[in-house]
């Protein structure tokens, strides 16, 4: 099957070839939102690179998502190396998780160029991507919705845009396209926002690197307001409205197990999902939301990044956070288009007075080599918080 890119992605994948075919020892990142397709724009590089090329992925979900959408397109000499997929083989084009990867380097020596999903992820000061990518010259392309990473000290907490770390992997952004722009052109879907915070932050403690919410301090607040009733109640009201049409899927983001439980029991047709459910039953309840039957998803510390349902309509936040990179990935559950859709966000408790909407998050270059996030006119990225 032949695809039509889109302008955006045609121009990323030309600068990420470009890159690749050049002089330059630099590596260097691509910066496409959330539901732009990189997978799309991967698969276009690939086919356009003659040489060995290794796709690291930060998943097996997300491998598999990008591993079928290349042979969709057409292109078959390529294979997975994934040890959490049972498969292990290797061709021109390997997709591959690091932690596979990494026990036997040997037989990647011939890879000379490498492509990094979610490539936030990798840390320069040390870890499997480094290993790997200092074992023999590479050239490193990483793509990215959220190009930054946290950053702790005595100063307190930062986001550090990935090219602007100390030491750093990543030198320069090749390509970057906004989500506004995105959202003009009809490739996202437009979002409803609604502010119904009911806790009070300042009552919650920081943890102790200063880059989020002490747990202990969050869950008394939470007691406080007696946040489960009005969860409960908010979504009742969503399921069954006064007026207008209900609300076709509702994905809930919480930030205690205890919470999503809770959630499940109270709403017929609905379950939770977390970091402790077994694989085989994490699929078989995606697969049933997806499919309507259960029509409310509460999940803990899972979702954010891997999880491909354009049809959802509504986000419901109840997990705090300040961290830019989280509520980017929470809302971006919500913003991939479908027929006749009208995206909601429900924030029950605060991020979107910290962060606004993500259509407002832009990738900027105010000085040369100095990259940042915008967000109306305010610095999110190099800048203590």
């Amino acid at each position: 099957m032949t695809y039509q890119l889109r302008d955006y992605q045609s121009r990323a994948s030309a600068a990420a070839v470009n890159a690749f075919k050049s002089k330059t020892k630099k590596n260097s990142v691509l910066v496409l939102p959330t539901g732009a397709g990189k997978s799309l724009v991967i698969a276009d590089i690939a086919s356009k690179i003659e040489s060995p090329l290794i796709v690291l992925q930060p998943s097996k979900e997300i491998l598999k998502q990008n591993f079928a959408k290349i042979q969709s397109y057409g292109i078959f000499d390529c294979a997975v190396y994934s040890a959490s997929l049972n498969r292990k083989d290797i061709n021109r084009i390997t997709f591959a998780t690091i932690g596979s990867v990494i026990k036997h380097m040997d037989f990647f020596k011939h890879f000379k160029y490498v492509i990094v999903d979610e490539c936030h992820l990798v840390n320069s000061n040390g870890g499997m991507y480094k290993t790997f990518f200092e074992d023999v010259q590479r050239k490193i392309i990483g793509l990215t919705a959220t190009p930054y990473r946290l950053s702790t000290s005595g100063g307190g907490a930062m986001l550090k845009f990935i090219t602007r770390t100390r030491p750093k992997i990543f030198s320069d952004v090749i390509y970057h396209c906004q989500v506004s722009e995105l959202l003009a052109k009809g490739f996202l879907a437009r979002l409803n926002y609604y502010d119904l915070t009911r806790i009070d932050l300042t009552r919650v403690r920081s943890n102790s690197t200063g880059a989020d919410y002490d747990e202990k301090s969050l869950s008394a607040e939470f007691a406080r307001v007696d946040i489960y009733n009005y969860i409960i109640n908010t979504v009742k009201r969503l399921l069954r409205p006064k007026s207008g049409i209900p609300r076709k899927g509702i994905l809930i983001f919480t930030m205690f197990t205890r919470e999503a439980q809770m959630i499940a029991s109270a709403i017929p047709g609905s379950a939770f999902v977390s970091g402790e459910t077994p694989a085989t039953e994490r699929d078989r309840i995606l697969g049933d939301f997806k499919s309507g039957k259960i029509k409310v998803l509460a999940n803990v510390g899972v979702l954010t990044t891997g999880f491909d349902y354009p049809e959802l309509d509504t986000v419901v936040l109840v997990r705090p956070t300040k961290s830019l990179s989280l509520y980017y990935q929470m809302v971006g559950r919500v913003i991939r288009p479908a027929p006749g859709k009208e995206g909601w966000l429900i924030d029950l408790c605060g991020n979107y007075r910290r962060f606004g909407k993500v259509e407002d998050l832009r990738v900027e270059q105010p000085e040369k080599g100095k990259w940042c996030v915008m967000s109306r006119g305010r610095q999110l990225t190099n800048v203590y918080f």
